[in-house]
């Protein structure tokens, strides 16, 4: 049977059934959109959680001294200069970054103009000092390196931070809402050695004056970053461990090999500190297992639209029976009159499908502008809670012709053994 035949057959069978046609297809439309929009959902948020929330580098290890360890007591698991040296010996290790806290309590009393506003305020302070390499790519405005104790200190703070004092502490506080650029060149004063609630080092107080220079992800999320020549001066200065180093970081050359760094590192007595992957891995898990809860509900959606494509298809053969024994009698093959049912199923499964992820994707876009309207503004508020990256899009489709073709096995084989002399003489 030629292809103009039986695209002319599918659509005569198609308009005499059109009631039948419809609910197959919207069937399929119900299982696919569900499955599309709540596939859809779930990349999205897992794609705001790894590149907003917890965002991270797949070659970047971060380690630091054991806690109390059998290698900590040998001698090992201590992050000194020989450690950080054999750390950068490891195969597979790219660069090697070094980290120091500032090991003495710091506070922050400020007042005055804050952007437009008026600010009267005091709180603790957490500092790290890190290479000056680690955030040179954020540092926008002068040098990030140690500087003498008269000039202010070059300080980096973590755009997590901002995003959280943007969403909660400015409104709380009616405060301007402030951006990477506009924060650029902002100094405030710092108190190293001191605090309001705990206990000073018996060193004595540095003041000093610090300047926003940047804004990274690779900044200290509770705390301002400094030059790690700075972190050690401070130390020293308090009276304090200045030698040990309070982390290190590791570039792997390839994200193949860091197994193999964290087993040699685990090996030198050190550990690594991978809470916010850990923290990352767990909140993707909990978004995929309940997108895959909703896919399962959607999965059987369209498993049920493929039993009514077959009930519909079983009692449209049915009907059709004489019809499919002329059709027969004058010359079509069972393969024909197999191919005329399955066609139709591919018309209302492709249809159904391309429906389905049409309406997902509107009800997607229709959910974005609801939540931004009434949803109230909080932290890494994403623009857009949905991904449909073009395989889902496609997988929509596919699926509703899949379950179309299914439904419609077993009564193309049913028209196709049709007996047309018995059929004929009724």
């Amino acid at each position: 049977m030629r292809l103009s035949a039986l695209s002319r057959l599918v659509r005569l069978s198609l308009a005499r059934e059109r009631r039948g046609a419809f609910f197959s297809a919207f069937g399929v439309a119900m299982g696919v959109g569900a499955l599309v929009f709540f596939v859809g959902l779930g990349l999205g948020v897992g794609r705001v959680i790894r590149e907003k929330v917890f965002p991270s580098d797949a070659r970047l290890v971060d380690v630091v001294p054991a806690s109390v360890s059998l290698g900590s007591l040998l001698g090992g698991g201590t992050l000194d200069t020989a450690a950080v040296e054999r750390l950068s010996g490891l195969d597979g290790v790219e660069k090697v970054y070094r980290k120091m806290n500032v090991r003495v309590p710091a506070v922050s009393r400020y007042e005055g103009a804050f952007f437009g506003s008026r600010l009267r305020m005091g709180m603790e302070v957490l500092a790290v000092g890190v290479e000056p390499d680690f955030v040179q790519a954020d540092v926008k405005i002068g040098s990030f390196k140690d500087v003498p104790p008269d000039q202010p200190i070059p300080v980096v703070i973590s755009t997590r931070l901002l995003e959280i004092y943007n969403k909660t502490f400015a409104p709380a506080r009616k405060l301007p809402q402030l951006s990477s650029q506009m924060i650029l060149g902002f100094g405030f004063p710092v108190e190293f050695n001191r605090s309001f609630v705990a206990q000073a080092a018996p060193g004595p107080t540095t003041p000093a004056q610090a300047q926003v220079v940047g804004a990274s992800d690779r900044a200290l999320l509770a705390g301002i970053t400094i030059p790690l020549e700075t972190a050690i001066r401070l130390n020293r200065a308090s009276g304090v461990d200045a030698e040990t180093f309070s982390g290190v970081t590791l570039v792997a050359k390839d994200p193949s090999q860091v197994p193999g760094i964290v087993e040699a590192v685990k090996q030198m007595g050190l550990e690594i500190d991978d809470q916010e992957r850990r923290m990352a891995e767990n909140a993707g898990a909990a978004v995929a297992l309940t997108t895959s809860a909703l896919a399962l509900l959607s999965i059987l959606i369209c498993v049920l639209a493929a039993v009514n494509i077959t009930h519909a298809l079983s009692a449209s053969v049915r009907a059709r029976a004489r019809e499919i024994g002329v059709m027969q009698a004058v010359g079509a093959s069972r393969a024909d009159v197999r191919n005329i049912v399955l066609a139709e199923a591919c018309v209302l499964g492709i249809a159904g499908g391309t429906v389905g992820t049409a309406v997902a994707v509107a009800l997607a876009l229709g959910t974005d502008r609801l939540a931004a309207r009434a949803l109230p503004s909080f932290p890494f508020k994403p623009d857009s809670f949905f991904s449909f990256p073009w395989p889902v899009v496609l997988g929509g489709v596919a699926l509703g012709l899949v379950a179309a073709l299914a439904g419609a096995y077993f009564p193309s084989r049913r028209a196709a053994a049709t007996d047309p002399a018995r059929t004929l003489a009724g």
